[in-house]
């Protein structure tokens, strides 16, 4: 299996007690936006972006990009 970057908001926010829409609404970002990036489906990430995201979670890129294995696409269009 081939490896790739994955956004890893859903164990960030289960770890705060912070939904999406929260998230959203502190970091000024359109909730079907940060959807996008919570699902997973973001081809290019913008920079401008995670750094209100980060800055929202109070938490380093590190925190929420990781390098996972990747998963076939019939799984991740189940979501």
């Amino acid at each position: 299996m081939s490896k790739q970057f994955m956004i890893v908001l859903d164990e960030i926010l289960k770890e705060k007690d912070m939904s999406r829409y929260e998230l959203a609404k502190r970091a000024d970002i359109q909730y079907q936006a940060l959807t996008r990036y919570y699902k997973n489906k973001v081809g290019r990430y913008d920079k401008e972006t995670l750094l209100k995201i980060c800055l929202a979670l109070e938490c380093e890129i590190g925190d929420i990009l990781k390098i996972r294995e990747r998963q076939d696409s019939a799984c991740q269009e189940s979501d």
